[in-house]
């Protein structure tokens, strides 16, 4: 059991279509008002069939008051870290705190690199995020005396001057599967953010994986219940119970219950693109799911 006691916390994550333009932004103002605590978004901006999920954000924030918001996740090899940092700090400061910062290596590559971003082998992919983080972190340290210098040979800052500093401690959610990955989250991340969907045993990857980032956290002398546990789900209601997320909204609550209890996921984060199922989600699930957990508590 690996419970780390983190509060639960609901959210939406809204595929960024530019067919309807207005319907991904009608679609997380509704959330909001459903009582949702995070949006996201899906960042691939070699999808011309997707808004420019920066740009998004930005609508977004200024349509909104209280949710928080994040790429879920950026596509790090078309967004320089540098400017990345100083567009997340800003975004921040103009929403009063309601931005996080969730990064990957990237995927597709070949659309990658028609864009001009630079294809990268899987082990440098890794170590452009981990200089990334680091060039991130530097640049927000406004306090910190001097010019930043961080990273390395894939993403670095000489003498760059610092700030502006975020209105908050924004998190750095790590999307990460394998082993290097995950220990790079255990290390130096704010969160964990993987998807159902991309674990290679489904569910039940879950608790390894987490103990390999509860591992590399302890290592690095960190207290794993300092890396937020956050979980991309989808699922269907249904009258009728027939797996996990496709049943009544109290089998999902109790299956959600499940994994914030064994493994210490906290904040889940549900594919919904129509009004009714982030309404079920906010007001049916999520209640039942916080008094499942804090009884258990």
């Amino acid at each position: 059991m690996a419970d780390y006691g983190q509060d639960i916390r609901l959210g939406v994550f809204i595929t960024p279509t530019n067919a309807s333009p207005r319907h991904p932004v009608g679609l997380a103002v509704a959330a909001e008002e459903a009582g949702i605590d995070l949006v996201t978004f899906q960042d691939h901006p070699y999808q011309p069939r997707y808004l420019d999920t920066w740009t998004l954000l930005s609508f977004v924030a200024a349509r909104t008051s209280t949710v928080t918001l994040a790429g879920n996740v950026l596509n790090l090899p078309l967004r320089q870290p540098a400017v990345l940092a100083r567009a997340v700090a800003s975004l921040d400061l103009l929403s009063g705190g309601r931005v996080e910062l969730g990064l990957g290596t990237g995927a597709f590559w070949d659309a990658i690199e028609a864009m001009g971003g630079e294809r990268l082998a899987p082990g440098r992919a890794v170590d452009a995020l981990e200089q990334a983080v680091d060039v991130v972190r530097a640049l927000w340290d406004a306090e910190a005396p001097g010019g930043a210098t961080a990273g390395g040979d894939l993403h670095h800052v000489k003498g760059a001057k610092r700030g502006p500093a975020p209105a908050h401690d924004v998190g750095i959610w790590l999307g990460a599967y394998k082993p290097r990955m995950l220990a790079l989250t255990g290390r130096v991340a704010d969160g964990w953010l993987p998807s159902v969907g991309y674990l290679p045993g489904g569910l039940d990857d879950l608790g390894p994986m987490s103990r390999r980032v509860d591992d590399a956290a302890r290592e690095a002398g960190r207290d794993p219940a300092d890396v937020r546990r956050l979980l991309n789900v989808s699922g269907r209601f249904a009258a009728e119970g027939s797996g996990f997320l496709e049943g009544p909204p109290q089998q999902w609550a109790e299956q959600l219950a499940d994994l914030a209890l064994l493994h210490g996921t906290s904040t889940f984060v549900l594919a919904a693109d129509d009004e009714t199922t982030i309404r079920t989600w906010a007001h049916e699930v999520g209640p039942t799911l916080k008094e499942l957990v804090a009884a258990e508590r």
